[in-house]
């Protein structure tokens, strides 16, 4: 080591603390305590002798608990993630507020309406909307491919799966829609 104290030991940097993604680790963590809370009040029919409607809420649960303990570690110690150059990312571009508005704007009304018009169809809404939003031409199309893919999550999920997917009151006497 030299006289004024440089050197090898004056080299070393202290790990800079990344709060953004130390939050997220918490949050992450948090969120799966929350869904394995949560997943206790579901309710289970006796008749079930599977797994029942418990098992998956369970699991996301604690991989979600786990994967955030194991990020808030990495984080704490110094190992967080690298920083990408983001190749295709211009930092001088302000956020679009106008465009986010919209886009929790259509899943607000999504939520709204999946119990009034039916799985499908709010979809199909939702699809078309965040399409257009982000700028999807023309429009039509875009409703078209929304409804054929609620459509197809409806048939797969509500009619094979067995899963409460509402269908709505166009396709309420559809039998094979139903969950």
């Amino acid at each position: 080591m030299s006289a004024d104290g440089s050197g090898p030991a004056a080299d070393v940097v202290a790990p800079r603390r990344r709060w953004g993604e130390l939050v997220l680790a918490a949050a992450t963590a948090a969120l799966g305590g929350y869904v394995l809370v949560a997943a206790g009040d579901i309710v289970v029919p006796g008749s079930t002798n599977t797994l029942g409607p418990r098992a998956f809420p369970y699991l996301v649960g604690a991989m979600l608990v786990a994967a955030g303990v194991v990020l808030v570690i990495l984080v704490l110690t110094g190992r967080a993630g690298q920083e990408e150059g983001g190749e295709d990312v211009d930092p001088t571009v302000r956020t679009d507020w106008l465009t986010v508005g919209l886009l929790v704007a259509a899943l607000v009304v999504h939520v709204f309406t999946i119990n009034v018009l039916g799985w499908p169809f709010a979809a199909a809404l939702l699809f078309a909307a965040a399409a257009v939003v982000l700028g999807a031409r023309p429009w039509w199309r875009a409703a078209l491919v929304g409804l054929v893919l609620g459509l197809v999550i409806q048939v797969v999920f509500g009619g094979l799966l067995g899963l409460s997917l509402p269908p709505g009151p166009l396709l309420e006497g559809v039998p094979f829609l139903r969950g």
